[in-house]
């Protein structure tokens, strides 16, 4: 199939992170758009305001009749009627993983995977290219806040960057140049069966690099030492070869020296705390050296980088009320947004409102989500946000709840939430979790606002 000769592509869950960047990138080309999503949300209408043709209930009369190539995520039930149709309709049909795979052919490309950190190292290293004058297209697992999308688009482009997602195995599709990985904490059992397994298909994700390829690792990450292709490590561990040191906070910024073989570039300053982000840093640093792009380029292309949207994103800072969301959704991620919160305001008393994502990472980890919750002052549980399952029995929010050893504890109904923080006080309030809890950060802010 000649992508550049297709006009008409229809995307089935078009309102996902993943399968947006690609509709969007289409768009751009000229192309004709239309989709179908089961809720209408703000990312689906702005891309409704770019000029794509979305509709929200599931009927098969709604499919236009001239379509070239028909996107579905796996997202999407196998019973959607939708689905069933374009399945048996003759038209040429692709998961969002195949489509990727496909663009990725013949381009220099650039894949940033890991269970998790892989939207951000996406963003930082898409910012730092774009900051360098770089051609770069990028379709990214978030809303840069820099460019308030999830794609940047260049014509030509010299490099395609993409997230490399392990969910249904999508990033073995994916032809790579330049491999990034940055994390194998267990998670998408329910695709894995276990960690192991997890680890085997990383290996084969790992292998995809062509001779004379790069594979650009976190340093904590010993199994790929097997892999013969180049490689670079990366981390605030002194066996990085691409590692921090000195780092400090000023003003409640993170502020350290990058260090590579000779090179140093000191005192660099994020606006985005954490030192989870500084590892990110380190890998987005590590392809824009790698790349041609000068010390003082990714200096420029880090401090200049604002973020992305729900990871760690300050939603009000103002006196004394602080609040910040973030898409954290396995219990690493939140033990890590957790901990950079606490090293910034150590002497306020710290909410979270966690909404668990998926029953059978809620079954898998409840223990693990139990532990990653206990250090702050106040929890708040929503019920579990199923996504793409069906319940499983004794599944819910109650199972976290029953292990939390903090006694400052509650299970809140989604809709009773805001009542809940209206009765309330708090200094510091995190959002967190990668369900439609994103939809009530507006709501929240607004009533933080007002107290």
């Amino acid at each position: 199939m000649d992508l550049l000769n297709i006009n008409n592509l229809y995307f089935l869950g078009i309102g996902g992170i993943g399968m947006s960047a690609l509709a969007r990138y289409f768009n751009r080309q000229g192309k004709n758009i239309y989709g179908y999503d089961l809720t209408r949300s703000p990312l689906t209408d702005r891309l409704e305001k770019e000029g794509m043709k979305i509709h929200y209930d599931e009927d098969v009369s709604k499919i236009p009749e001239a379509i070239d190539l028909a996107v579905y995520t796996p997202a999407i039930h196998a019973g959607n009627a939708e689905l069933k149709y374009l399945k048996s309709a003759g038209i040429p049909l692709l998961k969002r993983a195949g489509l990727l795979g496909r663009m990725t052919e013949g381009h220099f490309t650039i894949a940033i995977a890991g269970t998790h950190g892989k939207t951000s190292i996406s963003a930082l290293t898409t910012h730092i290219f774009k900051r360098a004058g770089k051609n770069i297209t990028a379709l990214v697992g978030g809303i840069m806040n820099n460019y308030q999308s999830n794609v940047v688009i260049s014509h030509p482009d010299d490099f395609l960057l993409v997230e490399a997602d392990e969910f249904d195995r999508s990033f073995l599709t994916i032809e790579p140049d330049i491999s990034v990985i940055s994390s194998l904490d267990a998670d998408h059992l329910d695709v894995y069966r276990d960690k192991k397994n997890l680890r085997k298909n990383f290996l084969r994700f790992a292998a995809k690099l062509p001779e004379g390829g790069l594979l650009i690792h976190h340093s904590g990450l010993k199994i790929f030492d097997e892999i013969k292709s180049r490689k670079i490590s990366y981390g605030i561990a002194g066996e990085a070869q691409v590692r921090a040191e000195n780092i400090v906070i000023k003003k409640g910024n993170f502020v350290f020296d990058l260090i590579f073989g000779k090179l140093k570039i000191p005192a660099i300053q994020m606006i985005i705390p954490g030192l989870h982000y500084i590892e990110n840093a380190l890998a987005a640093a590590a392809v824009s050296l790698e790349s041609g792009i000068k010390p003082e380029e990714i200096r420029s292309g880090l401090e200049s980088f604002t973020g992305v949207e729900r990871r760690f994103e300050y939603r009000i800072r103002i006196g004394k009320t602080i609040f910040i969301d973030d898409y954290a959704h396995h219990p690493r991620e939140i033990s890590a947004t957790i901990t950079a919160v606490k090293s910034l305001y150590p002497d306020k008393k710290i909410s979270g409102i966690f909404q668990p994502h998926l029953y059978s990472r809620t079954r898998d980890f409840a223990i693990e989500f139990a532990a990653s919750l206990e250090p702050l002052d106040e929890v708040i549980l929503l019920p579990v946000y199923p996504a793409r399952e069906e319940p499983i029995q004794g599944v819910e929010a109650d199972i976290i709840y029953e292990n939390l050893k903090n006694s400052n504890k509650v299970i809140v109904q989604r809709e009773k939430l805001l009542g809940c923080l209206e009765k309330g006080n708090t200094d510091v309030l995190l959002t967190l979790g990668a369900g439609d809890i994103g939809l009530l950060v507006p709501e929240i802010e607004k009533l933080l606002k007002r107290k």
